[in-house]
Parts: C-alpha cells; sequence; structure tokens
C-alpha cells in the first residue's frame, strides 16, 4: 500500500485533498487496492483534519477533553475543510500518539445512528478501541458518495467531516 499522511494533505479550493495514492498490492489484483490515510490523536484532537496542528492540549481522563473541545471543539472544526476523498477503499491508520489511556476511532456516515438497528444495516459505520499510548491500528472501508464523521469517543475529539465525491 502506499500511504498517506499529513504532509500530503493540501489546501485546495477552501478543502483538504487527500493526494490519492493507491497501489496493487503484492497480488496484483486490482480489485484488492486501497488508499491508506494517516491519522494521529492527541489529547482531545486528531491533529491532521486541524491543519496539522497540535494544540499541546492536556487530558488525563475523557473528562478533561470534553470540557476543551465544549469551549473550542466547534470553532476548529469550522476554521478547518473538510476532508476531501473520492470513493473508494480506504485504511485509515490510527496512531495514539501520547494519550495516556486507551483509545478508538469511529468513522461513519453523517446521519448515521447507533441506535437505529436499520442504519447497522443499511449505513457506513466503521470503528474500534484498544489504542493504548503508541500504538496504530488500521481500519478498512469502502466509502461510497456522501458526507462523513469521524471521532474519537473515548478521547472526546470533536466531529471532523470528511466528504467523499467523484
Amino acid at each position: 500500500m502506499v500511504k498517506v499522511n499529513r504532509s500530503t494533505l493540501i489546501a485546495a479550493g477552501g478543502a483538504l485533498v487527500i493526494a490519492m495514492a493507491a497501489s496493487l498490492s503484492a497480488s496484483g489484483n486490482a480489485s484488492e487496492k486501497a488508499t491508506v490515510v494517516e491519522l494521529t490523536q492527541v489529547p482531545c484532537q486528531f491533529i491532521e483534519p486541524e491543519a496539522g496542528v497540535d494544540h499541546g492540549y492536556m487530558s488525563k481522563m475523557k473528562s478533561d477533553c470534553e470540557t476543551i473541545n465544549a469551549k473550542s471543539g466547534d470553532q476548529r472544526v469550522a476554521a478547518n475543510p473538510a476532508m476531501m476523498l473520492k470513493p473508494g477503499k480506504y485504511i485509515f491508520r490510527v496512531t495514539n500518539k501520547n494519550v495516556t489511556y486507551p483509545l478508538g476511532f469511529w468513522l461513519r456516515e453523517k446521519d448515521y445512528d447507533w441506535r437505529n438497528p436499520l442504519h447497522k444495516l443499511s449505513k457506513i459505520s466503521v470503528s474500534g478501541g484498544g489504542l493504548d499510548t503508541g500504538v496504530t491500528k488500521d481500519y478498512a472501508v469502502e466509502l461510497k458518495p456522501g458526507e462523513y464523521l469521524f471521532s474519537c469517543p473515548l478521547n472526546t475529539t470533536p466531529d471532523y467531516k470528511l466528504v467523499v465525491a467523484q
């Protein structure tokens, strides 16, 4: 796989664009190609969707981030354009850089409601936990055109925007 990291995020037309860098798997089967999107979690935020800025927040527990993001999360998300991707297969490679408690990752369609059993059958949602300090995990998903959100409920990050379009 060819990975896409924060250095390949570029501002274009008021939106973040991920440089599409897909490669064939070792088998050479075109149906198995995926693009890797690297995301880094630090206390209370993901770095890449905030223009690569680590705000240096300090957190010893989830409630610290709830307080911080209640004050500034919406403004930070509004100040940064949505991540833009094309439809296709992706691996979101998420790293807990220096948060001292276990984290997770949750990517879902914008209108996804986990309490609705029909959404579990008909909407895109990928999630998982176990991201201890220094741990990196991959989350594979095939994205169709639409609007998505991603966050960490355990680190209480803002809901970052992701738009998938041709």
